[in-house]
């Protein structure tokens, strides 16, 4: 399967502006894309303004996700800020050429920037299956929290849609490389670029990691772009099979 992920700058809480500017990038991107992967918030960028952007799930950008998707012939998958049933969440959608869909509400909301102030947490772990390989579906800040993204038995590839600060880039970059080694799977993490308004830096380096912890490819920093990488499920069960550490993890549960 060939994965793309999309490092964009968003125009600041202008989805129409945003899905414009995607639309372009995605059309210069490798025709061969099985999954396009865009960043958290991708259609206005992380914002705590939820009631000004956040839309219903007939909105605008569930509609060009649908409509990308069935075009290209490729999967879309990213989050965006969802208003349902008097509450917001943050939102990542999987969507699939042929219109069905698995959604994932966030988890672990920012405290110290005061995201659970505004949005709600999901409390469902959400995997998904597409054109053989298994998705773990998180969000940001849920790279922090190894528990909740622990593979159990059910997960060939984890997927981070970011808005990750440039004054956090180190931790980005080996939490996500610890991610793939523990778990034994291939990690994405699809991060933005550019400054919003009150003068957080995002510094992108998106990189697609293989099951031994390995950068298999990166975007540079501070630049849009894009970046496709295949993902090998062979390459997946050679490694499990050589080195079954899985066979010795703890077992646990999760109180929600």
């Amino acid at each position: 399967m060939k994965v793309t992920v999309i490092q964009s700058n968003p125009e600041w809480e202008n989805a129409k502006a945003s899905l414009a500017r995607l639309s372009e990038v995605l059309l210069t991107s490798d025709p061969g894309t099985d999954l396009f992967v865009l960043p958290e918030m991708f259609n206005t960028g992380f914002t705590l303004n939820a009631k000004q952007v956040a839309e219903t799930m007939d909105g605008q950008t569930f509609s060009w996700m649908k409509k990308t998707s069935a075009s290209s012939g490729a999967a879309v998958c990213g989050s965006f800020a969802v208003s349902e049933s008097g509450t917001f969440v943050n939102r990542m959608l999987f969507v699939r050429p042929d219109g069905s869909f698995s959604s994932y509400d966030k988890r672990h909301l920012h405290s110290p920037g005061n995201e659970h102030t505004i949005y709600s947490n999901g409390n469902k772990r959400v995997t998904c299956n597409y054109e053989g390989l298994n998705f773990n579906l998180q969000v940001c800040y849920d790279l922090r929290f190894p528990v909740w993204s622990r593979n159990r038995g059910d997960a060939d590839v984890i997927v981070y849609s970011a808005s990750w600060p440039e004054v956090r880039n180190y931790a980005w970059r080996s939490l996500l490389v610890a991610r793939a080694i523990e778990n034994q799977c291939y990690v994405i993490g699809a991060n933005r670029v550019g400054t919003t308004p009150d003068g957080t830096k995002y510094c992108g380096e998106s990189l697609i990691i293989d099951p031994l912890g390995k950068i298999i490819g990166s975007l540079p920093l501070y630049v849009e772009g894009s970046l496709s990488c295949e993902l090998n499920k062979s390459a997946i069960d050679k490694i499990r099979k050589s080195l079954p550490v899985w066979k010795d993890a703890d077992n646990f549960s999760i109180n929600l």
